[in-house]
């Protein structure tokens, strides 16, 4: 086994959950990329764009390397949540090409320091504000990963399709009617025990 490269093993974990949220955009139409599929409006592009953001302020303004992109959904007077959804003006190219331009610049920083550079989330509380590079990875690793978890379950409310990763979707072997019949025994037992 060759030797652990810390920071690349986290730019690789990174990458895959970035490749993961980026996957759940394919052959969807802009009606489905867009469509709000939870109470609280969860959609696909939302996802994308606020994934865009946070890597922008977490490995630009933390570490004193802002990246010049305009984020007017994060202003003070922006409206509550404007990060998590496409307005009409912005186009799926738009926001796309955004997190492409993200990941450029994130990738600038976790390139050029080190893992113990020390970096301050203005938006955290004073307390816990000041941070290392190696911190701030590992935190949009778990970010990226939660939300292409979200991306997974909206996708496949739009039409059914699932997977880890293209290639890989990492779901046992069922057709249709089997995963209706799982679907249907699980129903059955949480009834059991809704009943109890």
């Amino acid at each position: 086994m060759s030797e652990s490269k810390p920071k690349a093993d986290l730019l690789r974990y990174l990458q895959a959950a970035r490749d993961a949220l980026m996957w759940k955009l394919d052959g969807l139409s802009e009606y489905d990329v867009r469509r709000p599929l939870t109470p609280t409006g969860t959609n696909l592009l939302g996802l994308v764009k606020h994934v865009a953001s946070m890597e922008l302020g977490y490995f630009g303004e933390t570490f004193g390397r802002p990246s010049g992109e305009p984020l007017p959904w994060l202003a003070d007077d922006a409206e509550p949540n404007a990060d998590m959804w496409a307005a009409a003006d912005e186009s799926r190219e738009q926001i796309v090409g955004l997190y492409h331009r993200a990941w450029k610049h994130s990738d600038t920083t976790i390139e050029t320091l080190t893992l113990d550079a020390i970096g301050r989330v203005p938006w955290w509380p004073e307390e816990r504000s000041e941070v290392t590079l190696h911190q701030i990875l590992v935190h949009m690793v778990a970010e990226t990963h939660r939300h292409a978890g979200h991306a997974d379950i909206v996708r496949e409310l739009v039409d059914g399709t699932v997977g880890m990763r293209e290639g890989n979707d990492n779901m046992p072997e069922g057709d249709r009617s089997w995963w209706e019949n799982h679907r249907l025994r699980l129903e059955g037992v949480a009834r059991e025990f809704g009943h109890g």
